[in-house]
C-alpha cells in the first residue's frame, strides 16, 4: 500500500499539531511545518502528495505559498487545500468553499470533512462536489 504524504502549513503550533495527529491516525505520513517562508524547502525534501495551506500567516501568506509551489515543476500539479479561519463553519454549512479552482475549508476543519476532500483531490485532483460532503454538526 502507498501510504500519501501530506504537508500542514500554518502558522499555529497547535493547529499543525492536532491536524499531524488526526491525519497520522487516518493512515497518511504527515509533516508539519509552522514557518510559511520554510514551507518552500520543506516541501523540497518531504515531496508531499497533497499540501495544507493556512490562508494567513506571517511573513507570506498561503496564496504566496501556493504561487512559488506552482512555479516548482515538482509541485505544478500537487494539490493544494487551503485552511482559513477568515469564514466559519457556519458560514459555509461545514462544506468546503471552491474559489479559482483552489478548495477552501474554514477552521476549524472537521476531520471527516477534510479526509474526504484529501482522498478526492488525491483520486482525482478535483474539487469534492458539495453533496458529498458530510457537514459539520
Amino acid at each position: 500500500m502507498n501510504i500519501k504524504r501530506i504537508l500542514v502549513v500554518d502558522d499555529e503550533p497547535s493547529v499543525t499539531r492536532n491536524l499531524k495527529l488526526n491525519l497520522e491516525s487516518s493512515g497518511y505520513d504527515v509533516f508539519a511545518e509552522n514557518d510559511a517562508i520554510n514551507a518552500l524547502a520543506a516541501a523540497r525534501i518531504f515531496r508531499p502528495d497533497l499540501i495544507l495551506l493556512d490562508v494567513i500567516m506571517p511573513g507570506m501568506d498561503g496564496g504566496d505559498v501556493a504561487i512559488r509551489l506552482r512555479a516548482d515543476p515538482l509541485f505544478r500539479d500537487t494539490p493544494v487545500i487551503f485552511l482559513t479561519g477568515v469564514v466559519s463553519n457556519e458560514e459555509t454549512g461545514g462544506h468546503e468553499m471552491v474559489s479559482g479552482g483552489e478548495i477552501f475549508l474554514a477552521k476549524p476543519v472537521d476531520i471527516e470533512a477534510l479526509i474526504k476532500c484529501i482522498e478526492h483531490a488525491l483520486s482525482r485532483g478535483t474539487p469534492l462536489p458539495r453533496h458529498a460532503l458530510v457537514p459539520r454538526l
